[in-house]
């Protein structure tokens, strides 16, 4: 596993356990868990493509709005799809927008100002894995429940990865890798 700053992050294996289709395996900072004949948990295409535009938007800024047809065209999202991803970004004071023939998006924050979790907050909401985490009203054995305390711990380092990562590191990994102009994602 590679940490935000391109080095290796070494995770001493403690446990693991199966409960019903999970598997726990137990670290010494974090847990991971995948059902068992199948991927694991992901993210949405909102949260994935979201952060692609914003990345798309940090490499091609300018003095100038960019048009959404600009970004889903170098991104290979539909505008359809990219104008309801950018609403909860320009709700959520990341972005900004104009209408008209030079109209477009622009980042309201410097790269370095903004914060994965921040976005994926936007567009993904929690990242809890369960509801409990969240609003423990709504499962009476919350208070004694073991079980939501690891799902807890597992937002929290969810959150605490995302929120480690800027938009600007995710412009210089990019860059790193020499596609800035050329990015092709397959999904």
């Amino acid at each position: 596993m590679l940490g935000t700053n391109g080095n290796r992050i070494i995770f001493k294996r403690v446990s693991e356990c199966c409960v019903d289709n999970l598997v726990f395996v137990l670290y010494t900072d974090i847990i991971i868990f995948v059902m068992k004949g199948a991927r694991a948990m992901k993210l949405s295409t909102r949260g994935r493509y979201a952060t692609r535009a914003l990345l798309d938007l940090a490499l091609h800024q300018g003095e100038e709005p960019t048009p959404l047809k600009d970004i889903a065209q170098r991104q290979q999202i539909s505008v359809h799809y990219l104008e309801h991803l950018i609403t909860p970004l320009i709700r959520g004071g990341i972005l900004l927008s104009t209408r008209g023939a030079r109209g477009g998006v622009w980042l309201t924050k410097t790269p370095e100002e903004i914060r994965l979790n921040e976005v994926i907050q936007l567009v993904e909401g929690s990242l809890a894995p369960v509801e409990c985490v969240n609003n423990p009203d709504i499962c009476n054995r919350s208070a004694s429940c073991v079980t939501r305390d690891v799902w807890d711990e597992m937002k929290r380092a969810m959150n605490g990865v995302l929120e480690s990562i800027t938009l600007q590191d995710l412009v210089e990994r990019q860059r790193q890798k020499g596609q800035v102009g050329a990015t092709m994602y397959y999904i």
